[in-house]
């Protein structure tokens, strides 16, 4: 068996100790810099940021609906073609290469990497508005069509096109990492296009986007945790819900990210990951257990039904009149995983070790879709059933009103321990505010530091403090709408750059022996 071919990289042949920090020339310095004066600015002319996002985001999504949606079909059959390739046989890290996690705990990480505030925020209002507003021209006068296509479309969202964005990162970092003894960055995918040039400009400026869109998907998802965190502390303990608050809650939580940053990944992101999980699970089987179990349980194999029918029309940009539908929701979802890709796809990689690449793609994709289908069954199942049979209409009125961070809140008020269910939720939205934040700052501080896992602290502290500025400073800039705004601006051209890294990854895969 030939040994896997070795690409030598020296780290740290331009970076510089200053002031603590482990700077990667030009990458912190062009990133810090940019970030700094963006909450500057910001925060300074709010009233012009809330109108320059708010004109931003439709023109985006109007005009360039067919980059979204064409590159996140790409990345689907990209990931479809390599599980059926001989290319799959190739195992991460050499043939003689061992899985550095058991599957149970394999599959917890994947799930656990990907997702976190989104289910929380979506799990119950997305089944229910688009089964009030349903996509392909669905009549909502047919409550049961209706219902099917509402359920199909969410888990559209939630399901291979979201797991695939993600696996096509995950797999480049660990196939150059763990293959060629590269460093953990994005730049590293492309050495097979452009060569040693990935150390020079190109790749600078490949990892500057990859900044970007890393700080500003959490900043969206962290701005999702507050609305629906004060939301919730609201409608339990009367907490005033004004700006003024959701920026301390931001501040307490950016607080508490900062300590864990500061633990490390095993003292603090770990931690609170097995938490969260734990929680988490508890939720949904309680949910299970006392709500409709029939329709629940029926729900996830007849969503996933008409999920399979329905994925291709869902999938076509071409002639669709349900243009609402795929730009305030399907061209924003994709932008929002682009976004988060580089952060969700470093940890991924970080515990594939050891897998081949038929195993990981199979399970990155499957694995995490089907328990993301039997979330939004749970817990927005609940909700249409309790409209539809008992005339409980909560959930409906948040859709109607949009009030859509209440949506959760509202679901488990009829159920019994409503009280103690809602405070377990703000829990969990708290503590997956709390690891989105340090898991995103200890890969923001590794790309800037030519993707060292061991950069000083204070820069790890540096980042963690500045995602939580940039929520605030969209956060008040426009609120939502800001925060979609700034994802989907950064995931536009990093749409593209993962196009191109399919390519480089095609081509490192087809050079390699297989096991």
């Amino acid at each position: 068996m030939h040994e896997p071919h070795t690409i030598r990289y020296e780290v740290g042949q331009d970076n510089v100790e200053v002031l603590g920090f482990d700077i990667h020339n030009p990458v912190f310095v062009i990133s810090a810099g940019l970030i700094v004066a963006f909450v500057a600015f910001v925060l300074m002319f709010p009233e012009g940021a809330k109108t320059f996002f708010g004109d931003l985001r439709p023109w985006l999504t109007s005009t360039f609906d067919w980059v979204f949606m064409g590159a996140a079909n790409i990345f689907v059959l990209f990931c479809l073609f390599l599980i059926v390739s001989p290319l799959g046989k190739v195992r991460l890290g050499g043939a003689d290469a061992k899985p550095d996690y058991s599957y149970a705990g394999w599959f917890a990480m994947l799930f656990a990497a990907g997702m976190g505030i989104g289910l929380m925020f979506f799990g119950v209002l997305e089944p229910v508005y688009h089964f009030q507003n349903p996509p392909l021209g669905v009549s909502a006068e047919d409550p049961e069509a209706a219902r099917a296509i509402g359920m199909a479309a969410t888990i559209f969202h939630w399901g291979l096109h979201p797991w695939a964005i993600y696996a096509v990162v995950a797999l480049s970092l660990a196939f150059f990492s763990y293959n060629h003894g590269m460093p953990l960055t994005i730049r590293a995918a492309f050495f097979p296009l452009i060569g040693n040039r990935v150390w020079k400009w190109p790749g600078h400026l490949i990892d500057t986007l990859a900044v970007f869109a890393t700080l500003f998907g959490l900043a969206t998802s962290l701005g999702f945790g507050a609305e629906q965190a004060i939301a919730g502390l609201n409608y339990l303990f009367d907490v005033p819900a004004t700006d003024t608050a959701k920026v301390i809650l931001i501040l307490l939580i950016t607080g508490a990210a900062t300590l864990s940053v500061v633990a490390g990944l095993d003292g603090g992101v770990k931690r609170l990951s097995e938490i969260n999980m734990i929680l988490a699970l508890l939720l949904l089987l309680f949910v299970i257990v006392v709500g409709p179990t029939g329709d629940i349980l029926s729900g996830y194999v007849s969503g996933l039904g008409n999920y399979l029918l329905d994925v291709v029309p869902l999938s076509n940009w071409v002639g669709r009149e349900d243009t609402d539908f795929m730009h305030g929701w399907t061209t924003f979802y994709w932008a929002w995983w682009i976004s988060w890709s580089p952060f969700v796809g470093m940890f991924i990689a970080r515990v594939s070790r050891g897998r081949t690449v038929r195993e990981f793609v199979i399970c990155v994709l499957l694995v995490p879709t089907l328990l993301c289908v039997l979330w939004m069954s749970a817990f927005g199942g609940t909700a249409v059933h309790q409209f539809l049979d008992t005339g409980y209409s909560g959930v409906v009125e948040t859709v109607t009103n949009w009030t859509p961070e209440l949506s959760l809140f509202k679901m488990l008020e009829p159920l019994p321990l409503s009280g103690l269910l809602s405070a377990i939720g703000i829990v969990l939205v708290l503590v997956f505010f709390v690891t989105s934040s340090d898991s995103g700052s200890l890969v923001i501080d590794t790309i800037t530091a030519g993707g060292k896992l061991d950069a000083p602290v204070p820069q790890r502290v540096f980042w963690a403090v500045f995602e939580g500025l940039v929520a605030i400073a969209l956060m008040l800039g426009g609120g939502l709408a800001s925060l979609q705004a700034a994802a989907i601006a950064t995931g536009f051209p990093f749409a593209i750059v993962l196009v191109v890294m399919c390519y480089c990854l095609w081509r490192g895969l087809a050079n390699e022996p297989r096991s």
